[in-house]
C-alpha cells in the first residue's frame, strides 16, 4: 500500500507561478548587437583581412545574441517569463564571479593600450578561468591562456597584418623578426 498524504498541495494557477526575470540577461546580447553594428560601421575602410575577421566574429556574436532573445521570447510567450531586471544585479553576482570577470574585463580595456594585445589578452584569458574555475588548475589555465594569447597574436598581427596595440611583447617580437630575417 503507498502512502498519499492527507493535504495535497493544491495547484498553483498560471498567476501564482513565478515568472523568471530576463530582463537583466538581455542587456549583454543587446549591447553586444549593438557594439556589433557600430563596429562594423567603423571598419568598412580597413583592408579586407580585418574586414573579413571581424564581420565573421560579428556575425557569430550577433547571431548568437538573436538565439538568445528569441528564447526569451518564446518564454514571455508561454508565461514563463518577464521583462523585470530583479536579476541584473544580485546577490549572487559576488559568488558567481560575475562582477569579477566585469572587473577583469574593465582592466582589460583600460591597460590594452599600455600592455599591448597579446599580454594583455594572456592575462584577461588566465585570471577569467581562474575566476570562473574558482582558483583550480591554475597551470592548465596559464598554460592555455598562453597558447590563445600567442595563437591570436599569431594569426590577428602575423597573418592578417592588423593593427592591434603594441605592448613590450609585441615592440619584441617586431624587433626580433626584423633582425632575424
Amino acid at each position: 500500500m503507498t502512502d498519499v498524504p492527507s493535504n495535497p498541495a493544491p495547484a498553483k494557477s498560471r498567476a501564482e507561478i513565478e515568472k523568471q526575470p530576463r530582463g537583466g540577461e538581455l542587456v549583454i546580447p543587446g549591447a553586444a548587437i549593438a557594439f556589433s553594428l557600430y563596429y562594423f560601421s567603423t571598419i568598412l575602410d580597413s583592408p579586407w583581412t580585418a574586414q573579413v575577421s571581424a564581420f565573421f566574429i560579428g556575425a557569430v556574436l550577433i547571431l548568437l545574441s538573436l538565439v538568445f532573445m528569441v528564447r526569451t521570447w518564446i518564454e514571455l510567450q508561454r508565461g514563463k517569463a518577464s521583462l523585470r531586471f530583479t536579476s541584473l544585479v544580485n546577490r549572487t553576482d559576488l559568488s558567481s564571479g560575475r562582477l569579477g570577470l566585469f572587473a577583469i574585463t574593465l582592466g582589460y580595456i583600460l591597460l590594452i593600450d599600455w600592455a599591448g594585445f597579446t599580454i594583455t589578452t594572456y592575462f584577461f584569458l588566465f585570471f577569467s578561468m581562474l575566476l570562473l574555475n574558482r582558483g583550480r588548475k591554475a597551470g592548465f589555465a596559464a598554460a592555455l591562456s598562453a597558447i590563445m594569447a600567442l595563437g591570436g597574436y599569431a594569426l590577428f598581427i602575423l597573418a592578417f597584418d592588423t593593427r592591434f596595440p603594441e605592448g613590450p611583447f609585441e615592440i619584441f617580437m617586431k624587433a626580433a623578426l626584423n633582425n632575424g630575417g
